[in-house]
């Protein structure tokens, strides 16, 4: 990939990743209550579920979505159900209490493990079928060569946008951990910002729904 097309293509990906949406949204809230550990793991699962839209795009599964409305519409219920069943979790949770000393290293919130937060990263991104046509519709725009098969320069494109996405979260994670170490000595303040995980969540779901 030439230097200038990698510099103005992740330019562009960041940009995009750390504009408002529900993958950067869901890791600043969800590191905020729980802390850093939680949110890397979490950034772990949504960059996989970036390599599945890929795969997805490179196989041409995406154009079927695109011309399915069917299959579009199944996809976008089941990713909106899935918002609304992370903010009835939320409204469940209780505040937590931890020591003034010690950084969040567990989700000590619940019974969740590292893993379960993994694979909730994972569906969270898979289940928004608007990634897949974002990818079809945005990264033929950056092939570089009439050389290289097309599918070849998908997934390097791919790449460049997981690291930058990658990098983009990551900052998101260590802003909020620092925060949100703060908001986790303070039950009123977990439960104000439950409230409005809990607004969030709907609030994507509506949007994702009527979009």
């Amino acid at each position: 990939m030439p230097l200038d097309t990698f510099l103005s293509f992740f330019s562009i990906c960041a940009l995009i990743a750390i504009s408002p949406g529900p993958d950067n949204i869901f890791v600043l809230l969800q590191t905020a209550l729980y802390g850093y550990r939680v949110g890397f793991v979490i950034v772990l699962g949504l960059m996989s579920g970036i390599i599945f839209h890929t795969l997805l795009v490179t196989l041409g599964v995406a154009a079927l979505l695109k011309a399915s409305a069917t299959a579009f519409t199944l996809l976008k219920f089941i990713g909106a159900a899935y918002l609304l069943y992370l903010a009835y979790l939320t409204f469940k949770a209780r505040p937590i209490s931890l020591p003034n000393t010690v950084p969040s290293s567990k989700p000590t919130n619940s019974r969740l493990s590292l893993w379960q937060y993994y694979r909730r990263g994972i569906f969270m991104n898979i289940t928004n079928p608007k990634v897949s046509l974002f990818f079809l519709a945005f990264f033929p725009q950056f092939t570089y060569s009439t050389e290289i098969p097309v599918s070849q320069q998908m997934l390097s494109l791919s790449g460049v946008f997981v690291l930058a996405t990658f990098v983009v979260f990551n900052s998101i994670v260590i802003f909020s951990a620092y925060f949100g170490r703060i908001l986790r000595q303070s039950p009123r303040a977990q439960l104000i910002l439950n409230w409005i995980t809990i607004v969030v969540f709907c609030g994507l779901a509506l949007r994702l729904l009527l979009g």
